[in-house]
């Protein structure tokens, strides 16, 4: 979903970068230290998972993974997306420099959206934490698809058409996500269940009693 340098307007990638900063350091301020190793590994997997991609036009459809990555870092997915994403430019020319600011919009805006939506739900019991987790991954999948399209659209209204095909070919991608973010917060319930959000939340609080 990265979009190539060259597409955007002036405007359109200035928006971009000036929301990009802003939720880079939001995220700093709200990564506490514990959530480094966590950040670093998500990083990772978000990184890995990108490099697979198929170039349609200016964009490219591949697994994104930022659902689970807003999932369980909330704002800190800001940073991390951005330092991905600044990695796979400067190492294999995905997305590029100029268009860095839009890209980490596109993917981490939406990250930071589901762990908001659903965050609180996913660490529930039965069938309301799956439906989160994969309302979760789809989810995040479904804002990224729309962002990138509204940045073709505001760049130029006769990006209208490739826009709506953008949106168009990530269902297939969406319902993938769901499932594997589903899988990979099911598998963190049963062996590392204090990543999830509400845990961590837990956890900061009881430090402020004590």
């Amino acid at each position: 979903m990265h979009i190539s340098e060259g597409y955007l307007s002036a405007s359109v990638l200035i928006s971009g970068g000036a929301l990009a900063a802003a939720g880079t350091a939001i995220g700093l301020k709200r990564l506490d230290y514990d959530q480094i190793a966590q950040a670093g590994i998500l990083a990772s997997a978000f990184f890995v998972a990108s490099l697979v991609h198929v170039p349609i036009g200016p964009a490219n459809v591949h697994l994104i993974m930022n659902g689970l990555l807003g999932l369980l870092l909330g704002w800190a997915a800001f940073p991390v997306i951005l330092a991905a994403l600044l990695l796979q430019a400067v190492f294999f020319q995905y997305g590029g420099i100029t268009t860095l600011g839009v890209n980490t919009v596109i993917m981490a805006a939406p990250a930071v959206a589901v762990y908001f939506l659903f965050g609180r739900w996913i660490g529930r019991p039965g069938w309301v934490g799956m439906a989160a987790a994969f309302c979760g991954g789809a989810g995040a999948i479904v804002l990224a698809a729309i962002v990138m399209a509204a940045s073709l659209f505001f760049t130029d209204e006769q990006f209208l058409s490739l826009a709506v095909t953008a949106v168009a070919i990530h269902v297939p991608i969406l319902i993938i996500e769901g499932v594997i973010t589903l899988f990979c917060v099911g598998f963190l319930k049963k062996v590392k269940p204090e990543l999830l959000p509400h845990a961590f939340a837990d956890k900061q609080t009881s430090r402020g009693v004590a």
